[in-house]
């Protein structure tokens, strides 16, 4: 008999880029913890895998000034998941956090203390940052060249791992050293070997080079496609590269990031997200959208107006605290092909090309659809990201789980205590 394939959901927290619709009079605090609170029980309501919450080390500027259309204020992340274990009972809880400047020991022991307080249900998403925008919050510049932040990532969660196995299974506290390219470290570590054996590992990216650092040291990969046949390829690209790490397929969990969009027919789940559309995208966003690949200022522009005939400046600091667009010269001309090709002003433009991959439709015909991403080998399961704090989850988790479950395809209980049983992860095997 087959088993049928299970699918994975998770939460992302709104509040950052123009994802998230603070005109909306539903909309609340990215800061406040009832928000936090509020998300993270619709997700365990919901029976979701984990909760996540997405980081930043310093706000961007533009033009050198703080981008409050993007997001004013970030509160570190670890500290609210802390405060959200106590206020939950089986709900994971994944915090992004840089890799590139932290310290191994500070960092491996935060996360095994949540994972006890949580009682098993801590996850760390590995990012990096090479630019010295972010440096100068820590007084280290760009600190690192590009092409040196997957080598300190790779090296920093090997050591962060041999610290978490630096205590025995049995309890018994054991010496650590580790002397390699970027670290050099020894002593005793504090924490006991926590109730996971490791804190389940996310990585986000989509690069050849996130592909391979994902199939060697993650347990999910957090990444974006807009197909079921982009899907498709990601997956057996991610999962093809498994076995020469003495990888078996399910080790990995493939998640993307998606937004959902609901109507009680077709027609109104269409019109209701072009709407979110035009509110995530003001004339004033639209302009700011451009320049942040043009380089330029173009607030002389008609956000209704065509796009602009001129290059974009590669070599700009308008925006800082970006990932920098390798290719704007790409983007602009694709840009421009889709402006002639239908007509579009600058901010129809934005509307049209900035979109995550979306399901928008009816409860029954998104059930339908997310369960055919998984049963065909395009995704594991999904990262959800609302629209709206905190209660862009709560119509999902009303409306389509249900239908989910009827299909078979996800628990209608947690058989687990930890995010490891939730995910289907195997437990690590100790290495002391």
């Amino acid at each position: 008999m087959t088993v049928r394939k299970q699918l994975h959901l998770a939460a992302h927290f709104p509040g950052v880029n123009n994802t998230t619709v603070w005109a909306d009079p539903r909309s609340s605090s990215q800061i406040d913890f009832a928000s936090f609170e509020h998300l993270a029980r619709t997700a365990e309501r919901g029976l979701f895998d984990f909760f996540f919450l997405a980081e930043g080390l310093r706000l961007r500027e533009h033009k050198g000034r703080i981008h409050d259309l993007d997001v004013v204020g970030r509160p570190e992340s670890i500290t609210v998941l802390n405060a959200l274990a106590a206020v939950t009972e089986r709900l994971g809880l994944a915090a992004t956090v840089n890799a590139t400047f932290n310290e191994p020991y500070e960092l491996a022991r935060r996360f095994a203390t949540l994972d006890h307080l949580s009682g098993g249900r801590a996850a760390w998403n590995v990012v990096t940052s090479s630019d010295a925008f972010t440096g100068e919050n820590f007084r280290r510049g760009g600190f690192l060249d590009r092409a040196d932040r997957y080598t300190r990532a790779a090296e920093f969660l090997s050591t962060t791992r041999e610290l978490w196995d630096s205590w025995t299974p049995e309890g018994l506290p054991r010496p650590f050293a580790h002397r390699g390219q970027h670290f050099d470290i020894a002593g005793e570590f504090t924490v006991p070997r926590s109730p996971q054996g490791h804190p389940v590992v996310i990585q986000a990216g989509d690069s050849p080079q996130g592909r391979e650092f994902a199939a060697s040291a993650a347990d999910v990969i957090f990444t974006r496609h807009g197909t079921l046949e982009a899907g498709r390829e990601f997956y057996a690209d991610v999962k093809g590269r498994l076995a020469k790490y003495g990888r078996a397929p399910e080790d990995l969990k493939i998640m993307p990031g998606v937004t959902v969009v609901l109507g009680d027919t077709a027609a109104e789940a269409q019109e209701r997200a072009a709407e979110i559309r035009r509110l995530q995208v003001s004339p004033q966003h639209a302009i700011l959208a451009l320049e942040q690949i043009w380089g330029v200022d173009l607030s002389s522009y008609d956000p209704d107006g065509p796009l602009p005939d001129i290059d974009p400046d590669p070599e700009s600091a308008l925006v800082q605290g970006r990932v920098k667009i390798a290719d704007p010269f790409a983007i602009a001309e694709k840009w421009r092909a889709l402006s002639r090709e239908k007509g579009l002003s600058i901010r129809q433009t934005m509307i049209e090309a900035g979109g995550r991959q979306s399901f928008i439709g009816t409860p029954e015909s998104v059930a339908a659809e997310l369960d055919e991403f998984v049963t065909k080998d395009a995704a594991d399961g999904f990262i959800l990201v609302p629209h709206l704090t905190p209660g862009g989850l709560d119509e999902f988790v009303d409306r389509v789980v249900p239908l989910l479950q009827e299909r078979g395809a996800f628990r209608t209980e947690y058989t687990g205590t930890t995010l490891r049983s939730h995910l289907g992860l195997p437990d690590p095997v100790w290495k002391g």
